[in-house]
């Protein structure tokens, strides 16, 4: 019981090394919660998910960052979907539905070309303004204030999380990013636990809609999060209902990881009818290797 077992997955990638790490405990009804949040902080992934069994849906899942649990996280999700159905745990599945604190998701599961996506949907997407220092936000992730793209709304987004959306004029800027997530609660004085995702319609690849970056909640205990689920959820939500706006469905390819060696991509789908946006998120992942964390361990 005091060595757990912790599966390595790279999410939204098909190379190990790339994409978005999630560990994954296949029996997270063996632990308590603060069993759980140790574990995540000894794997010390952005996301570490939990698999407990749920009365009424196929499954729950647990998220927990090294600081504390999250109600929803896309990355790890996927990773998990397509662990269970790569080890033969969900037999003859094509359409789940999973239990999270975000809520019962619907999610689906799909073969092309022998390789395993899976495509979640996310809670409606919501919005609220930000009423800050444009230029403290701007301080707060390395950048000047005439980097920020003021034709476009600064927008608190969520389909699950919140996080911060903040439109950036170019590319080149992202490389200059250097977050000090310290300053975040109070530069985000409404929601002082979001995370920041700086976004701009200039990308890496002729594919991409949109590039992001997303930098965490200092609560979280990490830096940045190299290629996020809920977020690029946010953003393809965004895209629908500031950008393309006549379009009522939308299909966009979010790029993220670049600037830090961990490319990858989220297929994004969105669906607008009367004023709720409907969000779905897909990828698939690849597993990278099993180890195990001691509980006894400091």
């Amino acid at each position: 019981m005091d060595t757990i077992s912790v599966l390595h997955y790279d999410a939204f990638t098909k190379i190990k090394g790339k994409g978005n790490p999630a560990g994954i405990v296949l029996q997270g009804d063996r632990y308590d919660d603060k069993q759980m949040q140790k574990i995540a902080l000894h794997v010390g992934f952005n996301e570490t998910s939990f698999v407990l069994p749920s009365k009424n849906t196929d499954f729950c899942i647990r998220f927990f960052t090294p600081g504390h649990e999250m109600n929803l996280c896309g990355h790890a999700t996927i990773a998990t979907v397509y662990a269970l159905k790569t080890k033969g745990l969900l037999p003859n599945k094509k359409q789940i539905t999973i239990e999270t604190r975000a809520g019962v998701l619907p999610v689906s599961i799909e073969e092309r070309d022998g390789i395993t996506y899976v495509k979640m949907k996310q809670v409606p997407a919501q919005f609220k303004s930000f009423q800050g220092s444009v230029a403290k936000l701007a301080e707060a992730i390395g950048l000047n204030e005439d980097e920020i793209d003021k034709e476009l709304p600064i927008l608190y987004g969520s389909t699950g999380v919140w996080t911060l959306i903040i439109p950036i004029k170019a590319l080149v800027s992202f490389n200059k990013m250097k977050p000090c997530n310290k300053m975040f609660p109070e530069v985000l004085s409404e929601i002082p636990t979001a995370s920041i995702h700086p976004f701009c319609l200039e990308t890496n690849y002729e594919k991409s809609s949109m590039h992001g970056r997303h930098f965490s909640s200092p609560y979280s205990g990490t830096i940045e999060d190299p290629v996020t689920g809920t977020a690029s959820g946010v953003m393809g939500a965004y895209y629908s209902k500031y950008i393309d706006t006549d379009a009522m469905k939308n299909q966009i390819i979010v790029e993220q990881g670049q600037e830090i060696g961990k490319d990858g991509e989220v297929v994004v789908e969105v669906k607008r009818q009367d004023h709720v946006i409907d969000v779905e998120i897909s990828g698939t992942a690849v597993y990278v290797d099993e180890f195990t964390v001691n509980l006894l361990e400091k």
